[in-house]
C-alpha cells in the first residue's frame, strides 16, 4: 500500500510537471520567419547610438550580419543573441562606422563554441585614390589586412577555432540601368545585391528575402545612388534607409555628396513601393528635427515610418 501510494504521488508529480511545461512552451511566442534587430543606429558621431549594424534572424535564429559599426558587440550581448550560427556577413561600404567593430564580433563568434568557424563576407570591391586622396581596399584585402596571415588580427584564425573567412567582392560603380544580381541563394534564403554610391566610398545596397518577406538595407548613398536602391527595394516590406541629412538647406552642403535628403527618401520609399521604412544611421541634424524629417518624408509616403533605436526588434 506504501509502494502504491509513492507511485500515485509520482504519477501526480509528473503529470503535473508536464501541464507546466506545456503552459510554458505555448506561452512562448513563436520565432518570427524574418526578424531585423538594430544593434546600432547611430553615425560616426559619439551620440551614445552604437554605429551602423544589423542582425537578420532567420526563424528565429541569428544568421546575418550587416555592418559592423563600433559599439556593435555590445548590443549583441545587451540583446542576449548568440552568434553561433551566424556566417553571413554584408557590409555596406568599408568607413570607420560601418566596419570597424567586425573583428571583435568575429571573436565573439570564434568562442562561441562552434568548432569550425565559417564567414562568408561580402562587400564591394576597392577603388584606387580618389581626388580627395582617400584609397579603399577591395573586401577581400580588408579581410586580409584584418585575419590574414599577416594581418593586425591574425591570431584570431587559431584563437578557439579555425577561423575560415571566405571573402566576395561585389562591383561598386553604379551603373543605368541598375544591375541587380544574386549574391547568395541557399533555397530558403535569398540575398541580392546591387551598386549604390558613396561619394568616394565603393557602396553595396542588399536585399535579403526569407519565408516570401524581404528587408533591404540602403546603406550610407548618395543621389547618384538612388537608381540602384529604386531597382532591388521593389516590393520589399521593410526599407532600413539611412538619415543623415536634413532637406537642403538644412545641412552643410557637403553632406549631401554623401547622403539622401528627407524629400529623396520619401519619392524613393514611394516609388518602390515599401511597405515599412525605417529610418537609422541618425545623425544629430535628425535627431533634433523629427517632426521635420517625417513631415518631409510625408509629402510622399504615406505608409508607416519609424526611427530606429539600438536593440529595436522589427519583423517585416
Amino acid at each position: 500500500m506504501v509502494f502504491r501510494g509513492l507511485r500515485g504521488g509520482l504519477a501526480v508529480a509528473l503529470f503535473t510537471v508536464c501541464c507546466l511545461y506545456n503552459q510554458a512552451t505555448l506561452a512562448q511566442p513563436p520565432a518570427k520567419a524574418l526578424e531585423l534587430v538594430v544593434l546600432g543606429s547611430g553615425g560616426p558621431g559619439a551620440t551614445g547610438r552604437a554605429g551602423a549594424g544589423y542582425l537578420v534572424l532567420i526563424d528565429g535564429d541569428p544568421r546575418i550580419l550587416v555592418d559592423a559599426g563600433p559599439g556593435t558587440f555590445v548590443r549583441v550581448g545587451e540583446a542576449h543573441l548568440s552568434l553561433e550560427d551566424t556566417d553571413i556577413v554584408l557590409l555596406t561600404h568599408l568607413h570607420v562606422d560601418h566596419a570597424s567593430g567586425i573583428a571583435g564580433l568575429f571573436k565573439a563568434r570564434a568562442v562561441s563554441g562552434a568548432e569550425h568557424t565559417v564567414f562568408n563576407v561580402w562587400g564591394p570591391a576597392g577603388s584606387g585614390a580618389h581626388r580627395r586622396g582617400a584609397y579603399f581596399p577591395s573586401t577581400s584585402q580588408f579581410m586580409d589586412l584584418l585575419f590574414g596571415s599577416h594581418g593586425a588580427f591574425a591570431y584570431l584564425r587559431e584563437f578557439a577555432s579555425p577561423l575560415d573567412i571566405r571573402a566576395h567582392n561585389i562591383p561598386a560603380a553604379a551603373a543605368y540601368p541598375a544591375a541587380v544580381q544574386i549574391i547568395f541563394d541557399s533555397g530558403d534564403i535569398v540575398i541580392k545585391a546591387v551598386a549604390g554610391h558613396h561619394s568616394d566610398a565603393p557602396a553595396i545596397i542588399y536585399r535579403i528575402e526569407h519565408a516570401g518577406r524581404s528587408i533591404t538595407f540602403s546603406g550610407d548613398i548618395d543621389a547618384h545612388g538612388l537608381a540602384g536602391l529604386r531597382a532591388i527595394a521593389q516590393g520589399s516590406d521593410l526599407l532600413v534607409f539611412n538619415s543623415v541629412v536634413r532637406d537642403p538647406p538644412g545641412s552643410r552642403s557637403v553632406l549631401y555628396e554623401l547622403h539622401t535628403p528627407p524629400r529623396a527618401i520619401g519619392e524613393i520609399a514611394r516609388d518602390a513601393g515599401v511597405g515599412h521604412l525605417l529610418l537609422s544611421h541618425l545623425s544629430p541634424a535628425v535627431e533634433a528635427h523629427r517632426q521635420e524629417v517625417l513631415e518631409s518624408i510625408r509629402e510622399n509616403y504615406a505608409r508607416p515610418v519609424d526611427f530606429a533605436e539600438d536593440g529595436l526588434r522589427v519583423s517585416p
